[in-house]
């Protein structure tokens, strides 16, 4: 089926990268990064609808992530050592945008702001340019109403802190993740797909040190400004970063850059609405191309 995406592997210096790829060789490429707790399967319902509009769509499985190798750093500098290498072995250009949902995202809204970037724009899914989260004298307030509700969402944060914790009780935790970040999401074959990705305790133990590894090297540039256009989508539900703060980023994504909320979607935004969201994505692109 036309739908159904190709598999293969790339070597990287640290570990063998597992891929999904969509599309014709000759395709403009995409580099599409999945989140926690995901796959590169995440990309099955959009990835088509690029497609039709003549892109490629390559989709790794991120580091810590079967078939992906289990290399051992999980900072965000590794990440993005991870995409640039990518961009090269894949055949980008300059003007190769990188979409990322979650993790991905945070990865692509550290190198829309890193000069040296090969990528020329970005597409951040549900987690927004971290610097984009600081409020300016006009959303003062709604800054504090989504600040005051996000302990809510951000416990399993510092569930993942603790040795042991998350990766004792991984299906557990995904489980409960997929349900309170999508409410009403049957996510029964994305935590199926999730369960071949992460078949024991040293895949868990990897994933989850994502989030041990955030004050390593790496992190300051997911904190910068970006300087390529970027697109930030997150569904008006999602349980995972309160939608508040939509109008807290709105009105720093100055043209080209945008944002937009989507509506009847939650964390997954890309599963539950993928119309929607390769709209946005295909409208993005088209008017920052060049």
């Amino acid at each position: 089926m036309a739908d159904q995406p190709r598999a293969s592997s790339v070597r990287l210096p640290t570990h063998e990268v597992g891929l999904l790829e969509w599309g014709p060789e000759t395709g403009e490429l995409i580099v599409a990064l999945h989140g926690f707790p995901d796959t590169a399967w995440t990309w099955r319902h959009v990835a088509p609808l690029l497609v039709a509009d003549g892109y490629r769509v390559v989709a790794p499985f991120l580091r810590g992530y079967a078939p992906s190798g289990l290399p051992g750093d999980y900072s965000v500098r590794a990440l993005v050592q991870d995409a640039v290498a990518l961009h090269e072995l894949l055949g980008g250009t300059a003007t190769t945008p990188l979409l990322g949902h979650d993790w991905g995202a945070i990865t692509a809204g550290a190198l829309a702001a890193e000069p040296s970037s090969p990528y020329g724009r970005a597409i951040a899914l549900a987690v927004p340019p971290l610097a984009w989260l600081n409020p300016r004298r006009p959303t003062i307030g709604p800054w504090l109403g989504a600040v005051v509700r996000q302990p809510l969402h951000s416990w399993y944060i510092l569930a993942n802190q603790i040795p042991g914790l998350s990766e004792g009780r991984f299906e557990l935790l995904a489980r409960r993740l997929w349900r309170l970040w999508s409410p009403g999401y049957d996510a029964a074959d994305d935590l199926e797909h999730l369960r071949r990705a992460v078949p024991d305790r040293a895949h868990a133990k990897a994933v989850v040190s994502y989030y041990r590894s955030a004050h390593r090297s790496g992190i300051d540039a997911a904190l910068a400004e970006p300087t390529v256009p970027l697109l930030s989508l997150q569904g008006d539900r999602d349980g995972c970063l309160d939608p508040r703060f939509f109008k807290v980023v709105q009105p720093r994504a100055v043209p080209p850059s945008r944002a937009a909320l989507v509506s009847q979607a939650g964390h997954f935004l890309q599963l539950e609405q993928p119309t929607a969201v390769a709209g946005h994505i295909l409208d993005f692109l088209r008017t920052t191309g060049t």
